[in-house]
């Protein structure tokens, strides 16, 4: 057939672009916590908690210039983390839509997968640093559980969210033609 797409062998689901905006959100979710909590508010770094924390790392207080020094070697090594799953999420991305990029990127399904990775970022860094490893808290203090609760809870809204933002969206398949020209539809 002379479609202009590829064709598949029956059985064979296209690419999906799942896993990219998952971990693209990962990743993004990651920068927006380090920038905003670690950086600008500076209500925590990566080993602030270690005064109480339950797998024995040594304490680095913040308002020390060793520990500092410490907790800003953390926060990179977290950044580092971070970018690279940014960087591979844009790899596979890529790897999967060879065509029609644009309609990718202003697809309601890729960010609202997006959406849902960041939201799994704060559920899985929320339980894993905040609550089972206790290596830092949300934000420090006698409230501090339920500043980590905040943060757990907009992990299940951004899920939430993601969920019904890739609902109202069209089943994009990265090999399919362009829409008609007019049509008003956007995948």
């Amino acid at each position: 057939m002379a479609t202009g797409t590829r064709e598949r062998p029956p059985g064979i689901a296209p690419r999906s672009i799942r896993l990219p905006g998952i971990v693209l959100g990962v990743g993004l979710g990651g920068f927006v916590d380090g920038i905003l909590l670690h950086q600008l508010l500076q209500w925590h770094h990566m080993l602030t908690g270690t005064n109480d924390d339950r797998i024995g790392v040594k304490y680095y207080s913040p308002n020390t210039v060793s520990g500092l020094e410490m907790n800003t070697v953390w926060d990179g090594v977290f950044h580092a983390v971070c970018w690279l799953a940014v960087l591979l999420g844009l790899g596979i991305l890529y790897s999967r839509v060879t065509h029609h990029r644009r309609r990718v990127w202003t697809s309601r399904v890729l960010w609202g997968w997006v959406l849902s990775g960041w939201g799994l970022f704060n559920i899985v860094e929320g339980l894993l640093d905040h609550q089972i490893l206790g290596i830092h808290h949300v934000h420090g203090g006698p409230h501090r559980i339920w500043w980590d609760m905040g943060f757990l809870l907009l992990g299940v809204v951004l899920l939430v969210v993601g969920h019904l933002v890739r609902r109202g969206g069209k089943p994009f398949a990265p090999e399919a033609d362009e829409p008609p020209t007019g049509s008003g539809q956007r995948v």
